[in-house]
């Protein structure tokens, strides 16, 4: 780029980097229910519910943690150093979930974890320095656009690796893949590192925000101890320890949010009060987004028709995108009820029988191959790559849209643009719920033409 660029010569390497963050972040995201879950092709084998907690375990922690990476950047570590350690530790717990040990499994959710907390939020803030240049602020929005696109290729593209990986080296190798990609955003950051070396400036906080960000970190350490006090109480009260222990450590949390409500005259009360209410939707809005992780995985591998269409398979043979692990013959395999849970015996065990794959559970009888075929499936990864499909599609059509509105006139607010956007992912928690409908409770397999 040239010095009379619209863009920051940084931006392009910020963007490859997060790229390849993602790329690595979401192959591991796509398949990690699926491997806790998988009991034919060499997973943990863990219940759904099980399973449920740890992810949903990981992805709280994975969003509580910029908060502290974020501060260590600020005041002690600068972003450039943060990011480094943060993408170097996220490669390293990619490539550790290689090693099929529960042990080497836990080790490898905590490095991503606190990795994750000193790269999420340092890159965008490093991205927001660049166009504080006078010459650069008008076109931030566009940078930002330009930015999150790169986010939504790199999960698009990830899950078609995955399914390469998982299908010729096995649930090993689609792991260290997601390392490797992180380790090439890493490099990718360090190419890069002569065009935003100048932005990487430490701010002190101010004297007014020492208090506040003493306070939090208080109600953090408060926040962890009722956390563990719900994981150890006997029993369960919500369903599960994991689900008891966040519930109580947002207690102190709520707590602390309401002092700070209290403690603002009348005109701060109307700012702090919208801001919470963003909370409220935020959360909202990542609660049911990120059941693609869990229930949408979930239904996409046992309860859809994966049934490779004739149109599709030559080439998608060619590219290793069929799961050929699906082989209707008799094998010994846990019986399972109608919800795909493991029926135990009455020690708790698990009970096993002679049956073809969990897979044909629920699939009509006309589609059964003959026995001792492989089934043609596609691998349930892909569906991962559906929403960014459709973020990178329509996201220039929208900007277009809200373009020629602007021309005009009639563009909405942004708080208009949000509750647009929320009405559309209620609609489509509503769409899964006719398809549950229409297949009779997942009785039979949905499909694209029933």
């Amino acid at each position: 780029m040239s010095s009379t660029s619209k863009h920051p010569k940084g931006l392009l390497f910020l963007a490859f980097t997060e790229f390849w963050e993602r790329f690595g972040y979401y192959l591991m995201i796509g398949i990690f229910f699926l491997y806790m879950t998988d009991t034919e092709t060499g997973g943990l084998g863990w219940e759904n519910a099980k399973a449920a907690d740890v992810f949903g375990t990981f992805i709280a922690c994975v969003y509580l943690t910029p908060f502290i990476g974020g501060l260590m950047a600020d005041m002690k570590l600068g972003y450039r150093l943060s990011i480094t350690i943060g993408g170097i530790l996220m490669g390293i717990g990619y490539c550790l979930l290689s090693i099929r040990e529960e042990w080497a499994f836990f080790t490898s959710l905590g490095i991503m974890i606190v990795g994750n907390g000193f790269f999420k939020p340092n890159i965008s803030t490093l991205l927001g320095n660049l166009y504080n240049d006078p010459k650069y602020k008008d076109n931030k929005d566009t940078g930002y656009n330009i930015f999150y696109m790169s986010i939504n290729i790199g999960a698009f593209l990830c899950n078609f690796i995955a399914a390469y990986m998982r299908n010729i080296y096995g649930w090993d190798g689609a792991f260290i893949a997601a390392g490797i990609g992180m380790f090439i955003g890493v490099i990718t950051f360090w190419i890069g590192m002569p065009h935003y070396k100048h932005v990487d400036v430490r701010k002190e906080p101010k004297p007014e925000d020492k208090p506040v960000i003493m306070r939090f970190l208080k109600v953090l350490g408060v926040a962890l101890g009722f956390g563990a006090l719900g994981w150890f109480i006997p029993d369960t009260i919500f369903g599960s320890d994991s689900t008891d222990g966040f519930l109580f450590a947002c207690i102190p949390v709520i707590y602390f949010y309401s002092t700070i409500y209290k403690s603002c005259n009348e005109e701060e009360k109307k700012s702090v009060g919208t801001m919470y209410t963003i909370f409220g939707i935020v959360i909202i809005f990542w609660a049911i987004f990120k059941l693609n992780g869990t229930a949408l995985t979930t239904y996409a591998n046992s309860y859809t028709d994966r049934e490779m269409s004739s149109t599709f398979l030559a080439p998608a043979k060619t590219l290793s995108q069929v799961d050929n692990s699906v082989v209707a013959k008799n094998d010994s395999v846990f019986q399972l009820d109608e919800h795909f849970r493991k029926i135990k015996d009455a020690n708790g065990n698990p009970v096993k029988c002679v049956d073809y794959p969990s897979y044909f559970k629920n699939l009509a009888p006309e589609k059964y191959p003959a026995k001792g075929e492989k089934l043609n499936l596609i691998p349930t990864e892909l569906f991962q790559s559906i929403n960014p499909f459709f973020v990178i599609f329509l996201t220039p059509l929208v900007v277009m849209f809200f373009g020629f509105l602007r021309k005009r006139k009639k563009e909405p607010t942004t708080a208009t643009k949000i509750s647009y956007g929320l009405l559309i992912s209620a609609l489509s928690t509503l769409v899964m719920v006719a398809a549950v409908y229409y297949t009779n409770n997942g009785n039979t397999k949905a499909t694209i033409t029933n």
